[in-house]
């Protein structure tokens, strides 16, 4: 029998009246309001509602259950000698905590007013951490200053931790470190309370120096100021530095939770640590730390970067074990390594089987679509999430607007371009121009994609000019490259594939002036192309094989893998495409060139390592090349295998000598 179907059989069957020392007991452990309002209404029966231990389990059982207003009737209703400026606190506390700073700043008045009650630090403890909470960071802030201002009170290391988690909200770090001064002249600077706040303002403030430093300063380091490193260096973009004091921290038998592992899990996933979030996630099993419903969804990210279909399967089998399933934000999670993994129906069934679902996890299974090139199922998808009366987000047309760029949805992408923002108020953001102008340059409209760009309203960036300049690529548009080039090297001077992509587009047209032009430019500046990468998830170990790099320890049987081949296809007719190759080298060495791009060396290892008929899945970190395209669909064929090449704009699956995106890419 549960305890709420007790309580409710002994209010039916008790033949003995509740006793004074039985009702506090019931209200402190009551689980409903209509259970309270029950107890209530025994009280004032047998008239032990004017006991004051009763009275004051009430008002604070109906505080705890969220509703002020019988609170306040029962607080009204007691004697004004029994009107303590702990019943005060309480209910000031309680309006805080619901976000009504107005209530909570009138019963401050009331108190002092009517009650002669002053209010005391417990009483601004309260206030100042319930606006905290209930997301009024700045007037949390005022309320400390107020408290402050008055002189009768000092605020406690309590105070002064509450307040800073507030100021660390809202960005205030002069506010910061005016309580850091304040925390040190006071003496409550060693608090562990303090001092984990004083981590988590500076790093929400974005000064990762000062992190480390309270760090260092600090003479009681435990769990919690730990987790504030990690968390404060993760928002700070200093992976290399979380990981070395992590590391650092199990080295020496700090008891670390799973809020410790998860976050530093979390914080490799969202600084591009992929390999390195599987590593630690595994660590953590075997130290016997259970993931929670909060862990999976952070590491499911970084499975579905590096392709560890198997570690994701894992993951998601362990969700299932422990129920973590109906948690929307885990099954969303589930859906978008399932997509990225290459496993689309997979992750529809996961979609299907959602208990409810919000608009992330829409996205994910439309975003899913459109990473395929599955136009169809991604636009009758969304039209399913407007009849399930789901408003989509700016999200929700990116992704859209994404899958009919893929699949050439000229005239639809322009429908939805304008329906996001006269039918559902969303305005068109800058990665909602970069799908257009995508869209109309790979549909051969250049002009009017330029034309797109000129009447932005706002300026355009680096991806909307980037995209100009990949469909000129495909075009061959010479006049319009130069003009969206010379508007990346201004923007971004220092991202390498802008300088390479021109190149390109020289290269393809036998300009080799403009080529050495452009490798002078790169020179000068100091840049060189960034390397090619790719992973393969090969029985349960994710392999990452680098364009150039020798030091896997199957190269030689790889390569050997690869002049085998080379010499099939050739004896087929095959004829690499050595246009795109970015020097101006002797035809056999642009072939060598080619034959080592990393999405080739991931695949001749899955070939070698795994049995025939075993479909190889690769992520790429760079576009796809024209010649690995066709050199796939070839080996698709011949192998007589399906491969999967995620790349940076979508998937590809080779099957039969065909690719999945109709050569439209």
């Amino acid at each position: 029998m549960s305890h709420s179907s007790s309580l409710h059989h002994f209010l039916r069957h008790v033949s003995i009246p509740p006793d004074p020392h039985f009702l506090p007991t019931a209200f402190k452990s009551c689980p409903t309001l209509p259970l309270a309002r029950a107890l209530h209404a025994a009280a004032e029966v047998t008239g032990l509602v004017r006991d004051p231990f009763v009275a004051s389990s009430l008002l604070h059982a109906y505080l705890r259950l969220g509703t002020t207003v019988d609170a306040r009737a029962v607080f009204d209703g007691m004697p004004r000698p029994q009107r303590t400026v702990v019943g005060w606190s309480a209910l000031v506390a309680a309006h805080a905590a619901r976000g009504d700073a107005g209530g909570a700043w009138r019963l401050l008045e009331e108190m002092r007013r009517d009650g002669g009650v002053e209010p005391n630090v417990i009483t601004w403890n309260g206030l100042v951490s319930g606006l905290n909470r209930s997301g009024r960071a700045r007037d949390a802030v005022v309320a400390l200053a107020r408290m402050h201002g008055e002189g009768l009170l000092r605020p406690d290391a309590t105070s002064v931790s509450c307040a800073l988690s507030a100021v660390g909200d809202v960005g205030l770090v002069s506010v910061g470190e005016q309580l850091h001064g304040y925390a040190v002249k006071a003496g409550c600077r060693v608090d562990a309370c303090v001092v984990t706040a004083l981590i988590g303002m500076y790093g929400k403030c974005g000064r990762a120096a000062e992190i480390v430093q309270v760090f260092d300063e600090s003479s009681h380091v435990d769990v919690a100021s730990c987790n504030a490193l990690i968390a404060g260096l993760s928002r700070n973009t200093q992976v290399s530095e979380a990981l070395r004091l992590f590391r650092e921290f199990v080295g020496r038998g700090l008891e670390l939770n799973v809020v410790s592992w998860t976050s530093i899990v979390a914080c490799c996933v969202q600084n591009g640590k992929d390999l390195e979030a599987v590593e630690l996630f595994r660590e953590m099993q075997a130290q016997g730390i259970e993931p929670n419903s909060v862990t999976i969804p952070c590491v499911l990210p970084a499975f579905a970067n590096v392709s560890a279909l198997t570690h994701g399967r894992s993951a998601h089998s362990f969700a299932l074990r422990k129920g973590f399933l109906h948690d929307v934000y885990v099954s969303s999670a589930l859906v978008d390594m399932y997509a990225k993994c290459g496993r689309v129906k997979d992750a529809r069934t996961i979609f299907d089987a959602m208990p409810s679902r919000n608009v992330v996890s829409w996205n994910a299974m439309i975003g899913g679509y459109a990473m395929h090139g599955e136009a169809v199922n991604a636009v009758r998808l969304f039209h399913s999430m407007l009849v399930c009366k789901q408003k989509p987000d700016m999200v929700t047309f990116t992704c859209v607007l994404a899958a009919c760029t893929q699949a050439g949805l000229t005239e639809e992408g322009h429908h939805y371009f304008k329906e996001m923002h006269n039918e559902y108020g969303v305005s068109p953001r800058m990665e909602h121009y970069a799908c257009m102008v995508t869209l109309l340059g790979r549909a051969g409209k250049l002009d009017e994609a330029y034309d797109l760009i000129s009447d932005m309203p706002f300026e355009p960036d680096g991806c909307i000019w980037g995209s100009l300049l990949g469909s000129c690529r495909v075009y061959g548009n010479v006049d319009l490259a130069e003009v969206a080039a010379e508007k990346l090297f201004r923007l971004e001077p220092e991202n390498a594939g802008n300088y390479v992509l021109l190149s390109n587009i020289y290269a393809s047209k036998k300009m080799w002036d403009g080529v050495n032009r452009v490798r002078e430019m790169m020179k000068d500046v100091g840049l060189k192309k960034e390397k090619g990468c790719s992973w393969i998830d090969i029985k349960n170990k994710v392999h990452m094989l680098l364009a150039g790099d020798d030091s896997h320890p199957m190269m030689t049987a790889i390569i050997e893998k690869l002049k085998q081949l080379n010499i099939q296809m050739r004896k087929l007719g095959f004829v690499p495409s050595t246009d795109f190759v970015l020097h101006d080298v002797e035809e056999q060495e642009k072939d060598d060139i080619l034959a080592v791009h990393s999405e080739k060396l991931a695949v001749a290892l899955g070939l070698i390592s795994t049995s025939p008929g075993t479909t190889l899945r690769v992520i790429k970190n760079l576009r796809i090349c024209g010649d690995c395209h066709e050199a796939m669909k070839f080996i698709s064929s011949f192998e007589g295998r399906e491969i999967s090449v995620r790349d940076t704009n979508r998937f590809h699956h080779f099957r039969d000598g065909k690719c999945s995106c109709g050569d439209y890419w």
